[in-house]
């Protein structure tokens, strides 16, 4: 399921939207909002997916809505102006709804949500390749995995922290899909929050694994794994 929230100030406007994503079987509505500042509240406690965002608001307008987000979900502007096109689509939203907007125009551009949805959560691996894509902002990034010093889970994203950029990538993907997609050889799970590259370990304590004096948790169910890793089990 694609879990989304709908935002447009008014009433009759965000009826007429919340009976629309009733009606698509692979959206799951989170809130209904008037204005974005509740929106943001909202998803700082829940996971969105897709957000469905009329533009002229009071307050916070729909691009500056946009604009003030560090991790974007996938974004449908629904606008009565066309003027704006231009700004949504730099900002990369998903489509661009102008009103009146037909059910089959609506289901039209949440198929094309879902499509990207499914791109985001699934990584593109090179099978042998020693590297994998990943989707950042709308862009797949290649990752090559002998870059990766350690991953780090954040909820439903995760952060890819590299050797060779201070800036870690943010994705949206459980640990487990990107896990899977991870040598044994060369990476260990840690924690429910943390895989490390095994050549970047410089040492270990009962609780914690160091990368130089950087300090990671080892949580009590991968206790054995780092146990076989340094042989003293």
């Amino acid at each position: 399921m694609i879990r989304c929230i709908a935002i447009d100030d008014e009433p009759l406007a965000l009826e007429l939207l919340t009976d629309n994503i009733s009606k698509v079987p692979y959206l799951q509505l989170v809130a209904a909002c008037d204005n974005a500042m509740e929106a943001m509240s909202i998803m700082e406690q829940q996971t969105v997916d897709l957000i469905f965002l009329d533009i002229q608001m009071p307050g916070l307008t729909g691009l500056q809505f946009i604009q003030s987000m560090t991790v974007k979900p996938m974004i449908i502007l629904i606008t009565a102006y066309e003027k704006f096109a231009l700004q949504g689509f730099e900002l990369n939203v998903t489509d661009y709804l102008v009103k009146p907007v037909s059910l089959d125009r609506f289901v039209n551009a949440c198929n094309k949500a879902r499509e990207l949805f499914y791109l985001r959560v699934q990584p593109k691996v090179a099978s042998g390749a020693g590297y994998f894509f990943v989707n950042v902002d709308y862009s797949l990034v290649k990752v090559v995995t002998a870059d990766i010093i350690y991953i780090e889970g954040l909820k439903d994203y995760i952060k890819i922290h590299l050797k060779s950029t201070q800036r870690p990538l943010v994705t949206r993907m459980p640990m487990k899909t990107i896990e899977e997609q991870l040598s044994p050889e060369s990476f260990i799970r840690i924690h429910k929050s943390y895989i490390v590259s095994i050549a970047f370990i410089t040492s270990v304590r009962k609780s914690s694994v160091f990368i130089d004096s950087l300090e990671l948790p080892v949580s009590d169910n991968y206790r054995d794994g780092i146990a076989t890793l340094t042989g003293k089990l």
